[in-house]
């Protein structure tokens, strides 16, 4: 069984990985750096601390929305924030269900210039996971049982 942290980004649930999550927060102001990738919204001080925000709807190559949420991922000694539409709640996953699941980066291209300046980005990314309404469904169907 693996935890995951559940969130929608541009209508599509998508599942995060508990281990990498730090915390979920309504976003802070973002200060636009010029030049950036087009997934990378900006920087935000979260706890004290300049933090690169992208945006996680531009991954997708979905056209970018007002994020709703924040998800702080940590990425080796440092961390990042995700932004999203909204956070479900963590879950449970089977690990095979999980390797059923399609990646999150299946055919995003966005995330080939990040890709090249931020390898750990990549590689937390590349744990994420979009979950097909059937398999939210039945998510929920377990939380409400038990």
């Amino acid at each position: 069984m693996i935890d995951v942290l559940l969130c929608h980004v541009a209508g599509r649930a998508c599942s995060l990985p508990l281990e990498v999550v730090i915390e979920t927060m309504r976003p802070l102001p973002i200060r636009q750096v010029p030049g950036g990738p087009p997934a990378v919204l900006g920087i935000s001080i979260i706890r004290g601390e300049p933090t690169i925000v992208v945006d996680a709807g531009r991954i997708l190559g979905d056209h970018a929305g007002v994020p709703e949420r924040f998800v702080t991922l940590r990425l080796g000694a440092r961390a990042i924030a995700l932004a999203v539409d909204s956070v479900t709640g963590v879950r449970r996953l089977q690990r095979a269900q999980l390797h059923e699941l399609p990646p999150l980066l299946a055919g995003a291209e966005a995330i080939e210039a990040l890709g090249v300046a931020d390898q750990e980005l990549l590689l937390a990314l590349r744990a994420a996971h979009l979950v097909p309404d059937d398999v939210l469904r039945a998510l929920e169907a377990e939380l409400q049982a038990g």
